[in-house]
């Protein structure tokens, strides 16, 4: 670990050298390039040189614990436990900068979220979900985009897909995939009775058209007139647009927009996103069938959390956590969960990295 930071900080100088240089200067492409590249090590070089310094410190210290005079060896002795601890947390912390990222972090993300089992009910959490993730992105200062959505009449979706733009995005919102469940007296419920409904979320990195090339003979696009808002507008000129991708038999339909152009756009962006990540799924089982741990694996069959409307409580099944403020979760404080989610991953890495 010593050895890969030292190279981290020389190759870290380098970088500054490099940028430093006229004739690198006047080429703006690698001067960007070099200039990512330095502000991505900033933060572990920082703490790295922290600790080192915290290093000599503490033996310094421990240097002082053999002096004759009892007081100084006791100061001696407090800094000694206090650098201790301090390295101990730096270490901890250099463990974590250094573990492998993953390189769809940083992207943009589509999302899908479909109603599940409970009818219209399940079309209204859907609708609260769909809420829930834009405040969300809002507090985190990413913009939203509506990609396509299908409503059930009631203020419910059967099915919306949405664009969150941000930086880092896919790196919070991954834990989100799976099946969220609702417990809730419906508002179409007269006796009062507690319903259970469920509602799927599907989070997808959004991918370059070079990453997935898809053979326009592989697509059958139908163009038709929509029916959401503005539809009476877009009937007329058939601007929505569906597109079949004929070998893997998958569907995107796409009418939010105006324009039949950019409503194609869209159906391909989501298209080869879900292209995408079936491969990336299809890899990781060929790979090999090693644990993997339930925490970030955004298997859409794991019921990952409850919202109990009755005891204003939600649970993450996948850590065991409870939280009695579920106004606040539903607002887009989602912090606290994904916060905790993130920690147990990172743990986990840490002890197959420990253990391998």
């Amino acid at each position: 670990m010593w050895e890969r930071l030292q190279r981290i900080e020389e190759r870290y100088e380098e970088l500054a050298r490099l940028m430093a240089d006229p004739a690198v200067a006047s080429d703006h492409e690698r001067i960007a390039a070099l200039a990512r590249e330095h502000r991505e090590m900033e933060e572990l070089v920082a703490l790295y040189r922290a600790y080192r310094t915290a290093r000599q410190e503490l033996e310094e210290a421990r240097s002082l614990l053999g002096e004759d005079d009892p007081e100084m060896q006791e100061l001696a002795g407090a800094e000694v436990a206090r650098l201790e601890e301090h390295l101990d947390g730096l270490e901890q912390r250099l463990r974590l900068l250094l573990l492998p990222k993953d390189p769809r972090d940083k992207r943009n993300v589509i999302m899908e979220i479909r109603a599940g089992a409970g009818g219209d009910e399940a079309g209204l959490f859907a609708a609260d979900l769909y809420r829930m993730y834009t405040r969300y992105a809002e507090r985190q200062g990413w913009r939203t985009e509506l990609l396509s959505g299908h409503s059930t009449g009631i203020g419910g979706f059967k099915e919306v897909i949405f664009q969150v733009k941000g930086r880092g995005a896919f790196s919070r919102l991954k834990f989100e995939s799976g099946v969220h469940r609702v417990q809730r007296v419906p508002v179409t419920e007269s006796a009062g009775r507690i319903h259970t409904s469920t509602a799927t979320v599907a989070v997808l990195p959004e991918v370059e058209e070079v990453e997935v090339r898809v053979d326009p003979k592989d697509l059958e696009v139908e163009v038709y007139g929509a029916s959401g808002p503005g539809g009476q507008h877009m009937q007329k000129n058939a601007t929505a647009v569906r597109i079949t991708h004929k070998p893997t038999g998958m569907v995107v339909a796409c009418e939010s927009e105006r324009s039949q152009t950019q409503n194609r756009a869209r159906a391909l962006a989501i298209l080869r996103a879900r292209l995408y990540e079936q491969e990336r799924r299809k890899q990781e089982a060929e790979v090999a069938e090693t644990r993997r741990a339930q925490v970030g694996t955004g298997e859409r069959s794991e019921k990952i959390r409850t919202y109990n409307f009755p005891q204003n409580r939600v649970t993450d099944h996948r850590i065991g956590l409870t939280l009695y403020r579920l106004p606040d979760v539903l607002d887009g404080d989602l912090d606290p969960l994904i916060d905790e989610l993130i920690a147990r991953e990172q743990e986990e890495q840490l002890q197959t990295v420990a253990g391998g």
